[in-house]
């Protein structure tokens, strides 16, 4: 049994994809089909079923997964740890983010990272919370920013701060001249919302259902950038985190009269052992979200 060939494996059983999973690790796809066989072969099992349109885990294969992320965690850790040991604050740094935190909380801040730190290669990957956890849990992670809580017991939460939730309406909006809003307002209101998957999509319904209003969404989208422009138009209304207010264009952001939050944070794997970069990375996300919320934003 070799190293690369686990880690094929649970690629393939990430992505569902023979092919996704070629592409994702780099190699070509018959080659990492081979590697699969060649293990199926060393432990006389069958991993995969093979459809017509995707692969699924057989009994063994579902067996094995949980073991084959173990090692592929401990051999990066381990491999994490040496090169920070022998570098100091440097080497490699995989760090996950969900789409309504990257463009309005993490990207603005992390050229300053950059500078602080120069020998830390950053790499950043945007995902929603379950695939950046499937991430963390295959060892591709060291840590992600997502929504809380997380409920998966491999994972350890942290969190950084807890935000205001913003009910975004168009400026002819009958409510758009009002200093704050009343839940029961909201009522009867066409809302556009996040996809399904998205952890601020629940922190919305959460809102919605404090309101006891109808979930009816109008439409629904991956991000933000999609939701405004509608808003703007009249054709509904939004819940978004406050960060998001610079982007909000011709939107009116209001206040909730009985404030609703969403809590932002950091998970990892909980049996993980964070290097030098990780705790250097992680104490300057404290700092920046400690001098943020003194000036008033996050």
């Amino acid at each position: 049994m070799e190293f690369h060939q686990l880690r094929y494996f649970c690629a393939v059983a990430r992505t569902g994809s023979f092919t996704k999973a070629a592409v994702e690790e780099g190699v070509a796809q018959p080659s990492l089909s081979q590697q699969i066989v060649k293990l199926e072969t060393t432990l006389g099992a069958k991993l995969f079923d093979r459809l017509s349109r995707t692969v699924q885990l057989t009994e063994y294969g579902r067996t094995l997964l949980p073991q084959a992320q173990a090692i592929l965690r401990e051999v990066n850790e381990a491999r994490s740890t040496l090169e920070s040991l022998r570098r100091g604050v440097g080497g490699h740094l995989s760090v996950g983010c969900i789409p309504t935190l990257t463009p309005y909380f993490l990207s603005p801040r992390l050229g300053a990272f950059a500078a602080r730190f120069p020998d830390v290669e950053l790499r950043l990957v945007e995902e929603t919370t379950q695939k950046l956890i499937d991430l963390l849990q295959a060892g591709k992670l060291d840590l992600a920013l997502v929504g809380l809580p997380v409920n998966s017991p491999e994972m350890l939460c942290s969190e950084l701060f807890r935000e205001p939730i913003r009910v975004a309406v168009g400026k002819g909006h009958r409510l758009a001249s009002q200093p704050n809003v009343k839940l029961a307002e909201l009522r009867g209101e066409k809302m556009l919302l996040l996809k399904e998957g998205h952890c601020f999509r629940d922190d919305a319904l959460r809102v919605c259902s404090r309101a006891r209003m109808p979930f009816h969404p109008m439409f629904e989208t991956d991000q933000f950038s999609s939701i405004f422009p509608l808003v703007a138009a009249g054709l509904g209304i939004t819940l978004v985190p406050e960060m998001a207010a610079r982007a909000a264009g011709e939107c009116r952001l209001l206040p909730l009269e009985r404030e609703a939050f969403r809590r932002v944070g950091y998970i990892r794997v909980r049996r993980h052992v964070a290097g030098a970069a990780q705790n250097a990375f992680v104490k300057w996300l404290r700092e920046e979200c400690s001098a943020g919320f003194q000036h008033g934003k996050p």
